[in-house]
């Protein structure tokens, strides 16, 4: 214990004094600058969203390949060489237009000798039906005889042998003559293959043989070119299993291409192939779908952006998805399930499952409740149900309850990073998922 009649004990205790007044004002001040730091710091403030009209669309996207929707293989029927093309790859063609010529020597010698062979079996002709018309007469002649007695029965029985045979010769050559004229047809017409027209009008998409090749189309038939109609486009999109259930023929559907995504193309889906294709186990089902193409431009192959339409609505007034809470069917406003529910679902469903998700009835556009705050021109804050109808992941339709420029709230704003958020704390967007 110090000493009070110690010369240092004034002197300590004026020390000892002054570092605990010193540090209780750092105190106060620290106290008091918290305090003040406290009630400036800012409050949150509600993000405000004016109700508009605009689109809503949900889509199934897949990637896919441009083809012809009509295309045919052009062959050679006949052997020879190849003389002359008369196209060239990207020329438009008509119907019947001629497209190459085959050297036609062998076929020309072919149809020389089947057309002399015929005219010679013609010449015999009139003289077996002159040998026919004699054995007639003949028969004739010898059974007025026999009645007169003047010649024999075995004289009127060779009369009739003769007749018969020529009547069996003429049909024979008659036979012949029919042969010989199926025989130079054939001939004709494999002489006309030699020239090989367009079997269809369109554009030539490829060429697979050069002038001067020669053609053996003894075994098959050798590709000459490919013909395609460009003006109709067939789309052969990828879909994935997990997607392909949402699909069905008859609904909207456009895509874009790489070199021009500025434009859709529109059309309707046409055909899902029930064969898929397993790449690496990743199964994907074949959708195909048509457009025009009378401007010439899509062509062959071109990689597509596909977006199938499984539901959409516009201008309409829409909403965030943000600004809605307690979204439920609108017939069951205590329920959590969807009006959407299929009746197989529901009895596939175990007893007391109550938590069925509201994604198949935003994906369809069945009308749900929500509950939304309204901001009136004094700045209250009103509690409103409304009506909605087809929703994305950021929007949703009005059908009912709010009309065009009321103010809605859609988030929060943090007062000290300034991020937007829902008001319940969840990432904008995200509000009316379960």
């Amino acid at each position: 214990m110090p000493n009070p009649q110690s010369p240092n004990f004034p002197r300590r205790f004026l020390w000892r004094a002054r570092y605990w007044l010193v540090a209780g004002v750092v105190l106060v001040a620290v106290f008091a600058w918290w305090h003040l730091r406290q009630d400036a710091s800012p409050a949150a403030k509600p993000l405000i969203t004016k109700v508009e009209k605009g689109n809503i669309e949900n889509t199934v996207a897949a990637a896919g390949s441009l083809a012809p929707g009509r295309s045919v293989d052009v062959g050679a029927q006949v052997s020879g060489q190849l003389e002359s093309l008369a196209v060239d790859v990207g020329e438009v063609v008509s119907e019947g237009q001629l497209l190459a010529s085959i050297d036609a020597s062998v076929q020309m010698q072919r149809v020389e000798a089947s057309r002399a062979s015929l005219q010679a079996q013609e010449a015999l002709l009139s003289g077996r039906k002159a040998a026919l018309e004699l054995a007639e007469a003949n028969v004739k002649r010898q059974k007025n005889m026999l009645v007169d007695r003047a010649t024999s029965q075995q004289e009127v029985d060779t009369a009739i042998n003769a007749l018969i045979n020529a009547q069996s010769s003429l049909a024979q050559l008659q036979a012949q003559i029919a042969q010989s004229r199926a025989g130079l047809a054939s001939d004709e017409a494999e002489l006309g293959y030699s020239k090989i027209v367009a079997p269809m009008a369109g554009t030539v998409v490829s060429i697979n043989v050069k002038e001067g090749q020669t053609l053996n189309a003894a075994q098959s038939a050798p590709l000459v070119m490919t013909i395609a109609d460009l003006t109709h486009m067939t789309v052969e999109t990828d879909v994935s299993e997990a997607d392909v259930g949402k699909l069905k023929p008859g609904m909207a559907v456009y895509f874009t291409t790489l070199g021009n995504g500025h434009r859709r193309w529109y059309g309707k889906l046409r055909q899902i192939l029930p064969t898929p294709e397993v790449t690496n186990n990743v199964v994907l089902y074949t959708a195909l779908f048509d457009v025009e193409n009378k401007d010439g431009t899509l062509l062959s192959g071109m990689t597509a952006q596909v977006f199938f339409v499984t539901s959409s609505a516009r201008d309409v007034l829409t909403v965030p998805m943000a600004a809605l809470s307690h979204i439920r069917p609108l017939d069951d406003p205590s329920s959590s399930g969807s009006a959407a529910e299929p009746a197989a679902e529901k009895q596939q469903k175990p007893a007391g499952y109550g938590g069925y998700k509201s994604r198949r009835a935003m994906a369809s556009g069945a009308k749900r409740q929500a509950e939304v705050t309204v901001i009136d021109n004094k700045g209250n804050k009103q509690e409103r149900t409304v009506v909605i109808g087809v929703s994305s992941r950021v929007q949703a339709e009005v059908v009912s309850g709010l009309q065009a420029g009321e103010q809605v709230v859609s988030g929060i704003v943090d007062p000290i990073s300034g991020a937007a958020g829902a008001r319940d704390g969840r990432p904008m967007g995200m509000r009316g998922f379960r």
